[in-house]
């Protein structure tokens, strides 16, 4: 296409776009026949799971897969440009000042030994060689200042890590402006945050492409993030669209059978624990009932030795947990933890209070959700729980016994009936040690000395959590996130505990792969009379697991009861203001409280 057949409403226009990748068996198509249009001032949202070709086809509007062996043909098309056939200098020339991107993790994006205007001057200067260092920070804080950073001309001088994860986006979104690009592409730009600080930053897209008349651009896994802040939705499948169209119509009557299965697996706020899990055991119901159908016509083929064989084989009986008596699990009392933080006149250390006061009790059985922002102790307290750190004050008893100051030793007792499940599980798991003793090393440090028998218990927990027992001697890089997750859960339940604390164990996942796992947890609840303390920053997800919630704000927590009633009648205003934030599927009603959240800010 030629730059005058682009048009001038249209700032970006990918035509046929295939992009694949050489491997040992021929080609990997990441991208296949990708069409769509931007035009000024409009925003568009790209949707899909991990692999559906998303953050490739952002890399190709970039020009950034440039010195690699990927095959790309089509047509990309930036303000008339053509970044297929472009020269490396021509790109250099359009990225920042036509085209600007924000990643998903800001730290990835600013270094850490700059200060955030010694990046923002640089970024502005390649593009303006004849500009002065005076121009260049003049325009660092105008753009700071613009993205709503608080005394930008202080800020400037800041270095990255003296900002917290909003605010370092924020920054990053600030780079990209530097040049006024008439396209920004986000990629991911909320993924890690909060849902007050996911608020804020998508107000700001929201409000900078239309005051500047800018294209937007924004990649995310999840519809609700992008149902308020985009026109139109292309969702992407193993590299294909396959549906396309006005936002408001693909949410409210989606016709591919990926669309509606992507809209059931996100979480709602308004969608409450009972309502979760009679669903989640119909479904359970359904496929097993569909086991049963396919078992009895194989048995029906098979002798009967095979079904012998098969009879034999060991159940997961082993690993179910009898409950106990239903009674109080856990007690916590005014427990709180102080951390030294050096700093002030000659580096003298002050104390900062992470948890102050925090008292409550778990029964047997329950699941109570602890929700707050960054920063507010939750997995502060989850560590005192667990007794990765030493409470400063106050005390905590599991089943009647105070575990608040034990030993080392005293503790080893306790990490059978006390495990937790991590955030990310990439690095929860050594890369260099397989499945199989990853999760049976918990075993021998109990004083398992049987290696058949590790084994085999293993195998089975394998299975139970939807992996299969011949995975036991593959090393953690030959499974996806998801599955990773399932290992760490494995890796929770070997020692069969009585409690397991799972510390914001789906934010690093998809919708979808968040959804199998939350199932999971269920199902093992009702299976082995867990108990559980989840914490998350997601109130969606936090309401369908928990029978109680705790709201946390600054090591205390500010609201506590059933879930239904914080959910539908919260007491705090600040938990009014976290579900004010969260994400909605419903365009229209996030509009709305994008527009009550303007109006706060205002103070009208």
């Amino acid at each position: 296409m030629s730059e005058s057949a682009a048009g001038t409403d249209t700032v970006v226009r990918v035509d046929d776009l295939r992009v694949a990748f050489p491997v040992l068996e021929g080609e990997i198509q990441a991208v296949d026949g990708l069409s769509f249009e931007v035009p000024a001032g409009g925003a568009l949202g790209i949707v899909g799971e991990s692999g559906s070709g998303k953050s490739v086809t952002s890399l190709a509007l970039m020009g950034l897969h440039r010195g690699s062996r990927a095959r790309i043909t089509g047509a990309i098309e930036v303000v008339g440009k053509n970044v297929v056939t472009a020269s490396d200098k021509e790109l250099r020339r359009m990225r920042g000042n036509d085209i600007a991107m924000v990643f998903q993790d800001p730290m990835q994006s600013l270094h850490p030994q700059y200060t955030i205007g010694n990046q923002l001057v640089e970024a502005y200067r390649i593009h303006h060689p004849r500009a002065t260092k005076a121009q260049a920070r003049a325009r660092a804080v105008e753009s700071l200042e613009r993205v709503g950073i608080p005394e930008p001309a202080k800020r400037i001088n800041s270095y990255p890590h003296e900002f917290s994860g909003g605010m370092r986006q924020r920054v990053v979104i600030a780079m990209g402006l530097m040049c006024d690009p008439k396209v920004l592409l986000a990629d991911e730009p909320t993924t890690a945050l909060d849902v007050t600080v996911q608020a804020q930053v998508l107000d700001l897209l929201d409000e900078l492409r239309r005051d500047l008349g800018m294209g937007l651009i924004l990649v995310s896994h999840d519809l609700a993030v992008v149902a308020g802040s985009v026109d139109e939705v292309v969702v992407m499948r193993k590299g294909v669209a396959v549906e396309r169209g006005d936002v408001r119509t693909v949410l409210s009557a989606p016709e591919h059978p990926y669309t509606q299965a992507l809209l059931d697996a996100v979480p709602r706020v308004e969608v409450s624990r009972a309502q979760r899990r009679a669903r989640d055991r119909a479904d359970r119901a359904r496929e097993q009932r569909r086991r049963e159908r396919r078992a009895g016509a194989r048995t029906a083929e098979e002798g009967p030795e095979e079904e012998a064989g098969k009879r034999s084989r060991p159940d997961f009986d082993a690993f179910a947990t009898v409950p106990e008596p239903e009674g109080t699990l856990l007690r916590v009392e005014d427990v709180g933890q102080r951390f030294k933080v050096r700093g002030g006149l000659w580096g003298r250390s002050t104390d900062f209070w992470a948890v102050k006061g925090v008292s409550f009790e778990l029964r047997q059985g329950e699941t109570l959700g602890v929700v707050g922002e960054s920063g507010s102790g939750k997995s502060t307290l989850s560590r005192m729980i667990m007794r990765l750190l030493e409470p400063t004050r106050g005390r905590v008893e599991f089943e009647g016994r105070d575990i608040t100051h034990l030993s080392d030793r005293e503790l080893r007792p306790l990490r059978r009936d006390v495990q937790m499940v991590f955030q990310n599980p990439y690095s929860s798991l050594n890369p260099r040690v397989t499945v199989g003793d990853a999760i049976g090393t918990a075993l021998k440090v109990q004083g398992e000395r049987d290696g058949k028998k590790v084994r085999a218990r293993v195998q089975e927990l394998l299975e139970r959590v939807g992996l299969e027992p011949g995975h036991y001697n593959r090393f953690p890089h030959a499974f996806s996130g998801g599955q990773r997750q399932r290992i760490a859960i494995a890796r929770a339940l070997i020692l069969k505990p009585k409690l397991i604390i799972c510390d914001e164990p789906v934010s690093a996942l998809d919708v979808s792969t968040q959804d199998q796992v939350l199932r999971l947890l269920s199902e093992l609840q009702d299976d082995f009379g867990l108990t559980y303390i989840f914490v998350a920053h997601d109130l969606a997800v936090v309401r369908q697991v928990s029978d109680r919630v705790a709201v946390m704000r600054k090591g205390e927590i500010v609201e506590m009861g059933d879930s239904d009633s914080v959910y539908t009648s919260p007491s705090s205003e600040y938990t009014r203001q976290l579900l004010t934030a969260a994400p909605l599927l419903d365009p229209d009603e996030a509009r709305r409280h994008r527009a009550e959240r303007a109006r706060e800010r205002n103070g009208t």
